[in-house]
């Protein structure tokens, strides 16, 4: 108590009003803070694609933004409020689920873009060339899919793309479509600019599930779940080829989606705003 004697009881006064005041501010200070904190996106691994589904019907949020890929040329959906969606997939291998894939694509006359790599290419030529015929696009997925966002140079990143252009062009006679996926969603800005100044545009999505895993494969209700209940407007839909549950469901997944008011368009609509 000695030392608060000595203290007038003006100084006193003043004192304890600066550290209200320094409370008080501290406390909006650390509300603002908290109300402005981004919504966290999770993703596989720094660099990966990342989506976050906050409300049933509506778009995700992603970790970059339609007008941030836009001056990359690249998308992960189309900004619209119409009941519209793009199927794409994903092609490493082939086990014998793309046919029924396809012959459901053919039924509801919904045309997809098959993103493939060196090796479905080179084992399937007939599945691709039946693609083609039917109306698809077929995309670049690298021809080893490996890990692009630590590919730094333009050498090694231009050799991924141009080895299955080469080999596209040899099978099929015609030029590859330059649409590009990066394998498993991993990718660099320098990725980004490196793909446009080849003439790519890059494509990621926002809707996908878990369905690559060969000997756990999700069942018709699991897939339903995530593919119906998170499905919205302008949708880019990334499934695998090499699901089996894919494969089954594909054609009363279309009809479901048809039923609930949605039309399907390919990627050059998206890219050309038709």
């Amino acid at each position: 108590m000695k030392s608060l004697k000595k203290i007038p009881y003006k100084n006193l006064f003043k004192l304890t009003l600066l550290f209200a005041a320094a409370f008080f501010i501290g406390q909006i200070a650390g509300r603002v803070v908290d109300y402005m904190q981004p919504e966290a996106i999770p993703t596989a691994a720094e660099g990966s694609w990342g989506l976050s589904f906050q409300e049933e019907g509506q778009p995700p949020v992603a970790n970059a933004t339609f007008d941030e890929l836009k001056q990359y040329d690249a998308y992960y959906a189309e900004n619209t409020t119409d009941k519209v969606l793009y199927l794409t997939f994903d092609c490493g291998y082939e086990n014998g689920n793309t046919a029924p894939i396809l012959d459901a694509l053919k039924k509801h006359n919904a045309h997809a873009t098959f993103f493939v790599v060196g090796n479905f290419l080179s084992t399937s030529p007939d599945l691709v060339k039946r693609m083609v015929a039917e109306g698809h696009i077929v995309g670049n997925h690298t021809y080893n899919h490996p890990d692009m966002s630590k590919i730094s140079t333009m050498d090694a990143f231009s050799k991924e793309l141009g080895d299955i252009e080469t080999l596209y062009q040899e099978t099929i006679g015609q030029p590859m479509t330059k649409y590009y996926r990066p394998p498993q969603g991993k990718y660099s800005e320098s990725n980004l600019k490196m793909a446009q100044e080849m003439g790519y545009k890059t494509f990621f999505w926002s809707l996908a599930y878990v369905d690559w895993y060969q000997d756990k494969q999700p069942t018709k209700e699991e897939a339903f779940d995530k593919l119906l209940g998170r499905i919205h407007p302008g949708a880019v839909v990334l499934l695998h080829s090499t699901s089996k549950t894919n494969g089954e469901i594909l054609d009363e997944l279309l009809t479901k989606w048809e039923e609930m008011g949605y039309t399907f368009k390919t990627l050059d609509q998206l890219v050309s705003g038709s």
